[in-house]
């Protein structure tokens, strides 16, 4: 059991690696001309946009309410987590 858990965090993590580093690309491309402080306003627009959609829109079928909780918490962490990774690109 603990390779298949060893696994699915690895597979997990990969995930996430993969996910920051596409919208990383595409948030620098989008938002590098307006300047550091219009690449923050937007970062946090986009933050508070998905946070708000996880916990009004997101329905998961088959599980229970607790579940449902669960994983709207950790996808809101997720995203504050990623987006506030992303630092303005000077170069």
């Amino acid at each position: 059991m603990a390779e298949n858990t060893g696994e699915i965090q690895a597979i997990n993590t990969a995930w996430q690696i993969a996910i920051q580093e596409i919208l990383r690309m595409v948030i620098r491309d989008i938002y590098h001309a307006g300047g550091e402080q219009a690449f923050m306003d937007h970062i946090k627009r986009i933050e508070e946009g998905a946070v708000d959609s996880i916990y009004t829109d997101l329905r998961l079928r088959g599980t229970d309410e607790w579940t449902e909780v669960l994983v709207k918490e950790k996808a809101s962490n997720f995203v504050t987590t990623l987006l506030t990774s992303f630092t303005f690109d000077r170069a």
